[in-house]
């Protein structure tokens, strides 16, 4: 049975960090490519980060800079390192497994506020 289960989320003020994690199992996770997903109040899921099994990255283009997405194969771990938080990093954040079927986690609310 496959699971993704996130954590760290939490509430944080502007310019702040917070670190999620999605412990993975049921399958094998190093020939996956992983994502963070995340959808604010009244938006689209949108795409975060992706990393490949060899650890490859790739970012959208508002948390360039930023966030920092890496893997821990041994452990089946998926991080995202997220620093200098602002009010737009506002959502639910998901982690995804890529392939066929694909997978998301639960999700875990990220809220940036004064």
């Amino acid at each position: 049975q496959v699971r993704l289960v996130e954590s760290g989320g939490g509430a944080v003020q502007p310019g702040g960090s917070l670190r999620l994690s999605c412990a993975a199992s049921g399958f094998i996770f190093t020939l996956y490519t992983m994502a963070w997903y995340r959808q604010g109040p009244g938006k689209q899921r949108e795409l975060v980060a992706t990393i490949t099994g060899g650890g490859a990255t790739n970012y959208a283009d508002s948390v360039k800079g930023r966030f920092t997405i890496s893997r821990d194969n041994a452990k089946k771990m998926l991080s995202l390192q997220m620093n200098s938080l602002n009010l737009e990093d506002t959502a639910v954040y998901y982690c995804y497994s890529f392939g066929s079927p694909s997978y998301w986690g639960q999700g875990t609310q990220v809220t940036v506020s004064s």
